[in-house]
């Protein structure tokens, strides 16, 4: 008790001068890839991994199985393949992470369902997210058995127990660019952190592409294109369909009574035209803002959205909604909607943000909502009666 008292009185010293340090907003806007690839004498390039559709990172291969994995904030990675050793002489800026890579603290949750797809979840030892907050069947089941532990939220980590597990990488989400003292502090103890700037992909396939970085990481490149592969072949049959020309607002309620929708520059939008469909808002919020939704009032969401073919209730924040008298119950001025009036209205599932490997189908769901109506079989969304 004596040691875990020194220990937190240290980590309260620690904060306190980061705090005095540390000025200014975070940065959140990524910057050029690198192109830099001389970036060891031992080292020789060979190639740069072709992505179809993400845009915020990059790999560069090396001989004897080394790679770069090169982020749009800056940051480098060198991967070394088991049983070899980093270079001298590489560029300071860059992190070695030796393979295999393991005891992650998996602080960015859309990250996790990428792990279980190229089936590398025993990787991680510890998760910024309890059990109760999981979707995913298999991390709930993880921590459950403790083969996962709780490790503290992304601003408030229990360092402790990240030192005493041995972590050797933390992957975080955007949110760390908010409290730079937690990063700070990570590598101060020697644990390299990653930061997946997934979401700030411009189109919803490179989100998922992401999971090629991690399969780099794993040592699972093959299982890493196989499921990027198999969420795009499922789009292959409906690419070459004409727009439905039906529209789609994709909203919630908030506890104040507010209605947050996406901005129209948002993946969600982007899937919506991929299936087939308009997004009701067309020049809503600025394109140059990395914010992906804005709050407007209800009169305002009835304005534009009332003659929308189709509703889509968003059950991130509060939940699924059970049946349409439950919506209805949230503001009596959607009962004049013309998508309510038709039994035009949709519920996302609690699960959709998290398993972010199947935007694919939830793609796949919108379309067969706008074609196939009522009878549509779908995985993420449900119709409300």
């Amino acid at each position: 008790m004596k040691l875990k008292k020194i220990f937190n009185i240290f980590l309260i010293l620690i904060f306190t001068v980061t705090a005095l340090v540390s000025c200014g907003s975070p940065e959140e806007a990524g910057g050029r890839l690198s192109e830099d690839r001389d970036i060891s004498p031992e080292l020789e390039y060979e190639s740069r991994m072709s992505l179809d559709y993400a845009e915020e990172f990059a790999v560069d291969n090396y001989s004897d199985g080394y790679a770069l994995i090169s982020i749009s904030d800056g940051s480098r990675f060198l991967v070394v393949p088991e049983g070899k050793e980093a270079p001298e002489n590489l560029d300071e800026d860059i992190v070695v992470l030796k393979q295999p890579v393991d005891h992650i603290y998996m602080v960015a949750s859309a990250v996790m369902d990428m792990f279980r797809a190229i089936d590398a979840m025993d990787a991680i030892r510890l998760s910024g997210t309890d059990a109760d907050g999981w979707h995913i069947e298999e991390a709930r089941a993880a921590m459950e058995a403790g083969d996962i532990l709780y490790a503290g939220k992304y601003s408030m980590p229990d360092y402790e127990r990240i030192l005493s597990e041995g972590c050797r990488l933390a992957i975080e989400n955007m949110m760390i660019t908010h409290t730079p003292e937690v990063q700070e502090q990570l590598e101060g103890f020697g644990i390299p952190v990653l930061i997946d700037r997934s979401s700030y992909e411009s189109h919803p396939l490179g989100r998922m592409e992401w999971v090629k970085l991690y399969g780099v990481l794993m040592g699972r490149e093959a299982e890493a294109e196989a499921a990027f592969k198999a969420q795009t072949e499922t789009l292959d049959e409906i690419s070459h369909q004409e727009n439905t020309g039906k529209t789609v607002a994709f909203f919630y309620l908030t506890a104040n009574g507010a209605v947050n929708v996406r901005k129209s520059s948002d993946y969600v939008p982007k899937m919506i035209e991929l299936a087939g469909g308009k997004y009701i808002f067309e020049n809503l919020g600025d394109v140059e803002s990395k914010s992906s939704s804005t709050n407007m009032q209800i009169e305002e969401f009835y304005a534009g959205a009332k003659d929308a073919d189709y509703l889509i209730y968003n059950s991130t924040v509060d939940g699924e909604i059970g049946s349409m008298d439950e919506l209805l119950s949230k503001s009596d001025l959607l009962k004049d909607f013309k998508a309510v009036k038709e039994g035009h209205v949709w519920c996302t599932t609690s699960n959709f943000y998290q398993e972010s490997m199947s935007l694919g189908t939830f793609i796949m769901d919108v379309y067969k909502m706008l074609t196939e109506g009522e009878t549509a079989d779908t995985a993420y969304m449900y119709l409300l009666k």
